[in-house]
């Protein structure tokens, strides 16, 4: 799990992956929640914004518990499903059109802004002085991913693999799920108190579902025609049939975070 509801300046369009991004994407794990609340964050009466929000995972499991959350995201078609998934689990979410970089919401308001599997796709400058604006004093921010681990041998590399043969100019295999530019990015743009965290788990997924997962990647329907969607998708089914014939299939994942707080003064 790489890439999240972004609109981007080189043509990855996560509006075009809507159906598959909602079905297929498993999105955090609820222990994100719990390592959050423990740092204060996350807590019932506080006002959260969850940028490049997608299917909203972040901001309806907030919402869940108490928390007033605005989704806010370029691509509408991402935002119409997160509304419809926030309706069936009964949670109240606001979501919204908008950039990282230019939210249009409200100084000094929010509580806490997190930013998850999508800061990558910012321009670190102006997200971070944006999330000073409409944060209070002493607000959190969060920036956090959960990525799929390619390891030797493993589902994950022959499925890079195939995306990088049937996309080469996608770039971005071969990840640890570990962000260290992301604590710079925090520091210069004025944040303290910087904490980072990780954990690792797997995450079950059927034949299925891995490949509508990585369909609703940034290397496949994001970036593809959908012919040539439709030709990865056949080679993909072939391989996990082939080489991973295991059904389901239990992912290695790493969740990472950083935290850190605006200044009180």
């Amino acid at each position: 799990m790489r890439e999240i509801g972004k609109v981007s300046s080189d043509g990855i369009d996560f509006g075009k992956t809507a159906q598959d991004y909602a079905k297929h994407r498993a999105g955090f794990p609820s222990l994100i929640f719990d390592l959050l609340r423990e740092r204060g964050i996350g807590l019932a009466g506080q006002s959260l914004v969850d940028l490049g929000t997608g299917t909203g995972t972040l901001a309806r499991g907030f919402a869940a518990q108490g928390v007033e959350v605005i989704g806010v995201d370029p691509a509408e078609a991402i935002l119409e499903q997160a509304r419809l998934m926030a309706e069936e689990e009964g949670v109240r979410v606001t979501f919204q059109q908008g950039s990282s970089e230019a939210t249009g919401l409200d100084n000094v308001r929010f509580d806490v802004v997190t930013a998850g599997q999508c800061w990558h796709w910012f321009e670190a400058t102006k997200a971070t002085k944006e999330c000073q604006r409409i944060l209070k004093p002493g607000g959190y921010i969060v920036i956090c991913h959960f990525d799929w681990l390619p390891l030797p041998g493993n589902v994950v590399s022959a499925t890079e693999s195939l995306i990088s043969k049937h996309n080469p100019a996608w770039e971005m295999s071969g990840g640890t799920g570990i962000y260290p530019q992301w604590t710079i990015d925090l520091a210069t743009g004025g944040f303290e108190e910087i904490e980072t965290f990780s954990r690792d788990l797997r995450v079950r997924y059927s034949h299925e579902d891995w490949r509508g997962r990585i369909r609703a990647s940034a290397g496949v329907s994001a970036s593809l025609s959908p012919e040539a969607v439709a030709a990865f998708d056949t080679e993909h089914g072939d391989l996990l049939r082939r080489d991973f014939s295991d059904d389901p299939l239990f992912i290695p994942h790493r969740l990472w975070c950083a935290v850190a707080r605006k200044p009180q003064g």
